[in-house]
């Protein structure tokens, strides 16, 4: 069972740009879920006769929105927070915006396990999102996975908007404070890790280099100057069916590259 997560900054623009359909065909997952979709399916040529598809847009058009594509059919799909969570930890940033009304989470349930994708907020460069991640976002979406967690195993991805360590990033030194590499982001990442989910690639991959996100300045990419933003976690009960955890750096068209997960029994 192969489990792959993409950023795609905008779905329409990497299909346009031809690379979307030969990911598919050369990496053939068994789930994908996309992130920063910018769009409505009616707004996207695709067609994927093998998958069956769920999607979560944003009420604002061209912004933000998720996708999950499957070609086993989930038993149930839910997209956003339930309204218990949300209304808990009142979803909402300083200038009253609804994050919960921006396509970012999708849930869906399989015989086994659960598999969410989340698209984090930003932090934003002037950090007027800072307290929406901290206080309200990162600990409602503990809160949901937690909850899932008691009725069977969970498998989060998606762009979490952080760095975990400094050796997700090439420079963390000149990176401390800003956004993606806050004390307040870096935490709420950990209390993921301290609630005992799993971050996968770090069962194979150890120190830096590892990365999924790369500036448009500076040949960044080319130079591998980048951040690793993207992930996938699990349950602890699913550590030992991890069979593989890769990045997709040679994956072009959007400036997040593919990351994904191999199932065992």
């Amino acid at each position: 069972m192969k489990i792959y997560s993409w950023n795609v900054n905008g779905l329409r623009a990497v299909i346009k740009k031809g690379v979307f359909l030969p990911f598919i065909e050369t990496h053939r997952p068994d789930i994908l879920c996309l992130q920063e979709t910018k769009s409505e399916r009616g707004q996207v040529d695709l067609d994927l006769p093998d998958y069956h598809e769920f999607w979560n847009s944003a009420e604002t058009k061209g912004y933000s929105g998720t996708a999950i594509f499957s070609r086993t059919k989930p038993l149930s799909v839910t997209t956003g927070f339930p309204k218990a969570i949300a209304k808990k930890f009142d979803l909402t940033d300083d200038e009253g915006r609804d994050s919960a009304s921006e396509g970012r989470v999708i849930t869906a349930e399989f015989a086994k396990y659960y598999v969410v994708t989340v698209y984090t907020p930003n932090a934003k460069d002037d950090l007027t999102r800072l307290a929406l991640r901290a206080q309200h976002w990162d600990p409602a979406f503990l809160a949901h996975c937690k909850a899932l967690e008691k009725k069977k195993p969970v498998i989060f991805c998606g762009d979490l908007n952080v760095a975990h360590t400094e050796l997700d990033l090439a420079n963390p030194k000149t990176n401390k404070g800003r956004k993606g590499f806050t004390t307040e982001e870096r935490a709420g990442f950990q209390a993921f890790v301290d609630a005992g989910f799993v971050d996968t690639l770090r069962l194979f991959r150890e120190g830096n280099g590892h990365y999924t996100w790369w500036s448009h300045f500076a040949n960044a990419r080319a130079r591998n100057i980048g951040w690793r933003i993207d992930y996938v976690l699990v349950s602890a009960a699913l550590r030992k069916a991890v069979k593989a955890a890769d990045i997709h750096p040679d994956v072009l068209g959007s400036d997040h590259c593919p990351v994904s997960i191999t199932l065992g029994k």
